[in-house]
């Protein structure tokens, strides 16, 4: 592998630096995007069950309202509605105030992706320039210059600085499209989730106002 490398010459190591970064994007957004990690096993029940309570006249507290928060994502969801329906707030202020939770929610579900859609963009165009670098080395070599056939040696060096670099980042861009594609649909899948399950919520706490304003 080490060889590979002095052989792609230096224009190589920016493509070697992104493939690092996408890899450990990769891997952080596929644990941080797990359904138990944004839907713990307990979440709904205990969001749920303090709606019931709040619905039947029951007290809360609102250390239970904090952990439900610190729970996970749709947690935060949940106790920013549960807050506001505890504090007697209307229906549309609930609404407005969970609006802007979700904007919060969505940028953390959707973090990094863009970097890693721009890795897969770029993956390629530095190969290319890696290719450019080894056609240059070709043709600038001293013996192409004075009209020779040049080095061998150098000769072979341009040859396979180019034909490295273009192999290495298609490499580096083909999975990177693939995860990003594959990370973009299950982040969207967890969006849809959560307004699915604030929805219901929603019509739990506010049933008059839900049915109100349903299709």
């Amino acid at each position: 592998m080490y060889s590979i490398l002095l052989s792609a010459g230096w224009p190589i190591w920016p493509l070697l630096i992104i493939s690092i970064v996408g890899l450990a994007i990769v891997i952080e957004r596929t644990w941080y995007l797990r359904q138990i990690q944004v839907f713990p096993k307990d979440c709904l029940e205990t969001a749920f069950g303090l709606a019931n309570a709040i619905s039947n006249g029951k007290s809360i507290t609102e250390s239970e309202i904090s952990s439900l928060k610190q729970s996970s994502l749709a947690g935060t969801l949940f106790a920013c509605l549960l807050r506001e329906k505890l504090q007697g707030n209307s229906a549309d202020s609930a609404i407005e105030e969970l609006q802007a939770t979700a904007q919060s929610i969505w940028l953390k579900l959707d973090r990094y992706l863009g970097a890693l859609a721009t890795i897969a963009t770029a993956a390629p165009l530095l190969g290319l320039f890696g290719t450019v670098v080894g056609m240059i080395e070709i043709f600038g070599s001293q013996g192409a210059i004075n009209g020779g056939a040049g080095s061998p040696q150098q000769l072979a060096h341009g040859i396979s600085v180019a034909l490295y670099n273009t192999a290495f980042g298609l490499l580096i861009a083909i999975p990177a499209l693939a995860a990003w594609r594959s990370l973009r649909s299950i982040a969207n899948q967890r969006q849809r989730e959560c307004e699915e399950f604030t929805r219901q919520l929603f019509k739990k706490l506010y049933p008059i106002t839900a049915s109100n304003i349903a299709p």
